[in-house]
């Protein structure tokens, strides 16, 4: 059976509560003129380049607003969090701060980001405020089933090995393993927060998901996505694709920004084909490392 224990709420650095967290995002007075924002949450260590062009892929509907954390980019000054609830916290206080959660919203997360995609639309519905209209989560085994892994112990050799073995490093691994050494603390404290964290029993969200997983990932096997099925009174559309964990940056770019897309466009207009002039300006898979992103 599952732990019941809530997520670890260890001590944080003080720090503006919603300072950053929404790159290139305006703030509340900034209610744009999409109808429909998909607000993207990064993998470990990850930086919200991982999302760069998918507005333009997604279509005019859509306003692509990434998820930035601290300990990266901008926000490299600030110490990153080392366990998901005063991180979900934090990042929920952004949301009502940019009033992302008062017009229509999605959310996107791989890996880490899915966790907290997930977190975070619990942690808002349960300050009365709507759920997302859709939840994707990509590359990350069911909240349920956290607590098997203790990757944040590894030494930094082990580490690296790590992220080669899932194919963080892309195809040249010099230029990969130098973008990686200088991740490696942020990296260490993202893994941290996901692999001491423990689901909190609580009554499904009502929202529809998407679960995406990849041939060759050991992190979230096909059997760990399905298991995302018991967190949604709603449906849950599940997409397999041809990869690794880091699938997202390589040849199934293209596939998993079509489907999200199409269920975008669902959800907006009841049609889910995006037309054969969006389809021809679908990105081509991209060589660089995953850890540049």
């Amino acid at each position: 059976m599952h732990t019941i224990e809530r997520p670890a709420r260890g001590p944080s650095p003080p720090r503006p509560p919603t300072a950053g967290w929404f790159h290139g995002f305006g703030p509340s007075t900034d209610t744009g003129t999409a109808p429909l924002r998909l607000v993207c949450v990064p993998y470990a260590g990850g930086t919200p380049s991982v999302y760069r062009n998918w507005a333009a892929h997604l279509g005019d509907g859509v306003d692509v607003v990434p998820v930035l954390l601290p300990g990266r980019g901008l926000r490299l000054r600030e110490a990153p969090y080392t366990a998901v609830g005063p991180l979900v916290a934090a990042l929920a206080d952004a949301f009502v701060e940019h009033d992302l959660a008062a017009h229509d919203y999605a959310l996107f997360g791989h890996s880490m980001g899915a966790l907290l995609a997930y977190e975070v639309a619990c942690e808002l519905r349960d300050r009365g405020l709507p759920e997302p209209t859709h939840l994707f989560v990509s590359g990350s085994k069911a909240p349920h089933l956290y607590g098997d892994r203790r990757d944040h112990t590894l030494s930094d050799a082990d580490l690296r090995q790590l992220v080669r073995d899932l194919g963080g490093l892309g195809a040249d691994d010099t230029i990969g393993s130098s973008y990686l050494e200088r991740r490696l603390p942020v990296l260490r404290a993202d893994l941290t927060a996901c692999e001491t964290y423990r689901w909190t029993p609580r009554r499904p969200l009502s929202c529809p998901m998407t679960a995406f997983s990849a041939t060759r990932d050991p992190i979230a096997p096909p059997h760990e996505m399905e298991a995302w099925r018991v967190h949604t009174r709603g449906s849950l559309l599940r997409h397999h694709m041809e990869g690794d964990h880091f699938f997202l940056n390589g040849p199934a770019r293209p596939h998993l920004l079509r489907e999200i897309r199409a269920e975008l466009a669902r959800r907006s207009d009841g049609s889910g084909d995006p037309g054969t002039a969006e389809r021809d300006r679908l990105p081509t898979a991209k060589r660089e490392p995953s850890w540049i992103y």
